[in-house]
């Protein structure tokens, strides 16, 4: 913010959710904006102290009653109260300044229910990606916030936010420096531990009841990224999206499956048990306490997430200490024929073979969009026949630094997580843009995407409030896409897994027609 005073009445916002996400955009909330974290619903008792002393009242301080709830459905019981005593009143407490934004950070699940839950208290929404876990939900949700009045609406697709991919957009569709897109090639490279970490043992391990697995829990972002270049309206394209003409998909699980189990493992279900261990890659001994606790020394992600209050072990106890409980913790385990599904479901496994557990969603996916070409009057470029072509997928030593190809009429464009090159075929010259390096803090946070994310919610939230803006140009020049579009995307993810799990190409216009809405 430099040295621009902060407004007289900074955006107030509620935090629901304090985990990973929780904390990062409560980060970048305090340190990049104007706006202030001001309460938080949670329903684990150590992460709401431990958020609430680092964000809230303070590490000496002890939370008032309207700055911590045990989960959101006490929050939104309590703001229920507080509304209908204020109209009582005939005006508001002096001393309390209302919620007016509200960063909803847990599980995909709970996302559609809190909207529709808080739609009628008509506050600014940042929801974590995705926004549901079914196209219907989706639809519901538009449905709930379309009967009252329009506020700021933005979700968790930090691609779009960070410079790298902002100077990207710039120059392929403002600059237009390869001419018109013939086809891009884009990978997500989730990292070989780390899809062990999240899609094996973690939350994400399985699948929605229709089918949908990692493409819409990992990767949806990176399908809005793709839509972000080649569909958005933008000086390319013109004023209106181009939308794809098929969808396809395929994919598998191809490592982490009990065919894949080594022999020598036998009938061990969990790696502290398990003979193979030590020549073991997915070695839960070797990743959390050898890779993590022994030489980095960082209580971070993903420890925090094994062992969530592992940071006050090591201040108080030391690093002993947090290893006894972690192993504690990677020692836990479940017995299919004797534990009810419904708690095995509930937690991460950490310790669990990765070839022996509940995992269903699959490990390495592509997924094709076509375009087909849609002349506008006017204009010679920009929505010619094209293709996007998406691969996720786990073994890999980078970890989620996508890279990819754009092929132009006019010249290529490759791209990593750290630089943009462009060769221009006229001239054969290659310029390399470096993207200069950000503090650790944002760097780490998807390349300062989620401080972009947060940065540009509450600077349309604050435009908003103040008058000085309405709704729509908020959106728009701040946030950069609004629900219809969130939903597009959202909606190419749900028509990629149909096609994965039937085997067919989509036709999207017919799809659309089938399960879309007026979105379109």
């Amino acid at each position: 913010m430099g040295s621009i005073a902060p407004p007289a009445n900074p955006p107030q916002f509620l935090i629901i959710g304090a985990g990973s996400r929780g904390h990062a955009y409560a980060r970048a909330v305090e340190a990049s904006t104007s706006g202030r974290v001001a309460a938080l619903a949670e329903i684990d008792p150590f992460k709401r102290q431990e958020f609430g002393k680092r964000y809230i009242w303070g590490r000496e301080g002890t939370p008032a009653e309207h700055e911590c709830f045990d989960g959101w459905e006490e929050w939104v019981d309590w703001e229920s109260r507080r509304r209908q005593n204020t109209d009582k009143a005939g005006g508001s407490e002096p001393s309390y300044i209302p919620i007016t934004g509200v960063f909803i950070c847990t599980l995909d699940e709970t996302h559609a229910p809190i909207i529709r839950a808080i739609a009628d208290f008509n506050l600014h929404i940042l929801c974590e990606k995705p926004l549901a876990l079914s196209l219907s939900d989706c639809v519901s949700i538009s449905s709930s916030l379309s009967q009252y009045p329009r506020k700021v609406f933005s979700i968790g697709h930090v691609l779009r936010y960070s410079p790298h991919n902002i100077l990207l957009r710039k120059l392929l569709t403002s600059d237009q420096v390869i001419g018109e897109v013939v086809s891009i090639e884009h990978t997500e490279p989730v990292g070989w531990w780390h899809f062990s970490h999240s899609y094996v043992r973690g939350n994400w391990r399985r699948s929605t009841p229709e089918g949908v697995g990692s493409l819409l829990t990992k990767s949806c972002h990176d399908i809005d990224f793709l839509l972000w270049l080649l569909c958005s309206p933008s000086p390319l394209t013109g004023d209106r999206p181009h939308l794809p003409s098929t969808v396809s998909s395929t994919g598998a699980i191809t490592q982490f499956r009990q065919a894949r189990k080594p022999k020598a493992a036998g009938t061990a279900t969990n790696c502290l048990s398990c003979s193979a261990e030590p020549v073991c890659n997915y070695s839960a001994k070797k990743i959390y306490r050898g890779r993590w606790l022994r030489k980095e020394k960082d209580t971070g992600w993903p420890l925090k997430i094994v062992v969530p209050e592992i940071e006050d072990i090591v201040a108080g106890q030391g690093w002993d200490a947090a290893e006894k409980r972690l192993m504690d913790r990677l020692s836990e385990d479940y017995d299919r024929q004797t534990t009810p599904d419904d708690l095995i479901a509930s937690r991460g496994w950490y310790g669990r073979c990765v070839f022996d557990s509940d995992n269903d969603v699959v490990d390495d996916q592509t997924v094709t969009m076509e375009w087909d070409d849609e002349p506008l009057r006017d204009q010679e470029i920009g929505r010619g026949p094209k293709r996007a072509l998406f691969h996720m997928t786990y073994p890999t030593q980078a970890q989620c630094e996508r890279r990819g190809w754009i092929y132009g009429t006019e010249g290529e464009i490759h791209y990593d997580s750290h630089k943009i090159s462009v060769h221009t075929f006229a001239t054969g010259t290659t310029i390399v843009h470096d993207i200069p390096k950000q503090a650790p803090e944002v760097e780490k946070s998807h390349g300062g995407g989620d401080w972009g994310l947060a940065g540009a919610f509450v600077q349309a939230v604050q435009k908003v409030d103040e008058g000085t803006m309405d709704v729509a140009e908020a959106q728009r020049q701040y946030v950069g896409d609004d629900l219809d579009e969130i939903i597009l995307s959202h909606a190419a993810v749900f028509a990629a897994e149909e096609a994965r799990r039937e085997k067919k190409v989509v036709h999207w216009a017919d799809w659309w027609n089938r399960n879309g809405t007026t979105t379109a």
